[in-house]
C-alpha cells in the first residue's frame, strides 16, 4: 500500500481524502519544527511525502528516500523543499497557489494600518496599567487613507493588496521584475524602478518570491533611501529582509515603523526587534482564517490524489 508521510499535522479534511487510499503517517506537530535529520529520518520509506513550510526536504531527505515518488506542500511557497534534487530524479513536486491571496491580503492590509497606527504599542499601553485618560496627543501614528503604497511584487497577493489600497484611496506604486501591464490596466497602478518607489512610498508592502534575487532585497542600504516616515511591511518571506540592518535602521529611526509576519530564521526572532516598540511582530499568520488553511491542506491532498490517479497534476511546481 502506497506509503504518505505527512511531516506535521494537517486539517483532518484533508486527511480523510487520502486514508482510504494509502497508509498516512502524519508526525507529531508540536513545536520546535523539525529538524533537517527527522525530516530524513521521517520520510525515508516514504513514496509519497507531503509537506508543510518550516518542514524541510533537502537534498540529502530526497536521495535517501528510495521509494520516493511524489512531494506536495500545502503552501503557496516551496523553498523548503529542494526541487532541483526532486527533478534529478524524475519526481514532481506540487503546491498550493492561489488560495490564501485574499486572506494574505486582508492580514498585510491589517498589519499596515496597526504599524502605522501604533495599535500594538497602545495596546501594550493599556495592558501594562499606563493608561490614566484620553489626551489629544497619546500614540500618534500616520493616516493610511490618501498615501502611497510601493508594493513590491505585484503577484496574485500585490493585486489583491492593490484592491484594498483603493478602497483608501491610496495612490499604489509597484515595482516587479517583470512588469504588469494588465495590473496597471485594471488597477491604475504605476510602475516605478525599486529605488524610486521606496524614495517614495510611506508604506512599502513586500510581496516577493525567496530566491536568490530577492534574497536582502532590503537591506541597509534600501532602508536609508526610505522616507523617515515611512513604514514596512514584510508578510512574504523572512529573507527578503536584512534583519538586523532592519533592527537597526528602526533603533535610529531610519524608517518609522515595520509590521512583520515573517522572520529570517525563523522562528528565531532578531533580539532587538523584540525590544523595538515601532516593531509590530506576529508569528506567521496572515494566512491564519479557518477557511483558508483548510483549502490550502485539501489542495495539496488533491494534487497528491491525482498523481496516484494518473492524472495531470493540479499544481506542478514549474
Amino acid at each position: 500500500m502506497t506509503k504518505i508521510a505527512v511531516t506535521r499535522p494537517v486539517p483532518e479534511e484533508a486527511l480523510a481524502l487520502l486514508r482510504p487510499r494509502a497508509d498516512v503517517v502524519v508526525a507529531p506537530g508540536e513545536p520546535p519544527l523539525p529538524s533537517r535529520e527527522e525530516v530524513r529520518a521521517f520520510i525515508k520509506e516514504a513514496d509519497i511525502v507531503y509537506t508543510l513550510p518550516g518542514s524541510p526536504v533537502d537534498g540529502d531527505a530526497i536521495r535517501g528516500a528510495a521509494k520516493l515518488r511524489m512531494i506536495a506542500t500545502l503552501g503557496t511557497g516551496y523553498d523548503n523543499i529542494d526541487v532541483a534534487a526532486a527533478k534529478e530524479r524524475g519526481i514532481p513536486v506540487t503546491f498550493a497557489p492561489g488560495i490564501l491571496d485574499e486572506t494574505t491580503a486582508d492580514g498585510a492590509f491589517g498589519l499596515m494600518i496597526a504599524a502605522a497606527r501604533r495599535f500594538g504599542e497602545a495596546e501594550r499601553f493599556l495592558r501594562g496599567g499606563k493608561f490614566r485618560g484620553w489626551t489629544p496627543f497619546m500614540f500618534l501614528g500616520q493616516d493610511v487613507h490618501h498615501a502611497t503604497l510601493g508594493i513590491v511584487g505585484m503577484g496574485r497577493i500585490g493585486r489583491q493588496l492593490a484592491r484594498r489600497a483603493k478602497g483608501f484611496e491610496m495612490r499604489v506604486v509597484y515595482f516587479d521584475e517583470r512588469r504588469n501591464e494588465q495590473a496597471e490596466k485594471e488597477l491604475g497602478v504605476t510602475y516605478l524602478p525599486l529605488d524610486d518607489l521606496l524614495a517614495q512610498s510611506d508604506f512599502v508592502s513586500l510581496h516577493v518570491p525567496l530566491m536568490p534575487s530577492t534574497r536582502h532585497l532590503i537591506d541597509a542600504a534600501a532602508l536609508r533611501k526610505m522616507k523617515r516616515t515611512a513604514v514596512l511591511i514584510n508578510t512574504s518571506r523572512g529573507p527578503v529582509v536584512d534583519e538586523r540592518a532592519l533592527a537597526a535602521a528602526l533603533r535610529d529611526r531610519v524608517i518609522a515603523a515595520a509590521g512583520l509576519d515573517v522572520f529570517e530564521n525563523e522562528p528565531t526572532v532578531e533580539p532587538l526587534l523584540l525590544e523595538l516598540e515601532n516593531a509590530l511582530i506576529l508569528p506567521h499568520v496572515m494566512s491564519a482564517s479557518g477557511a483558508t488553511r483548510t483549502h490550502m491542506a485539501v489542495r495539496a491532498a488533491q494534487n497528491i490524489l491525482a498523481f496516484m490517479d494518473g492524472k495531470p497534476l493540479l499544481d506542478p511546481v514549474p
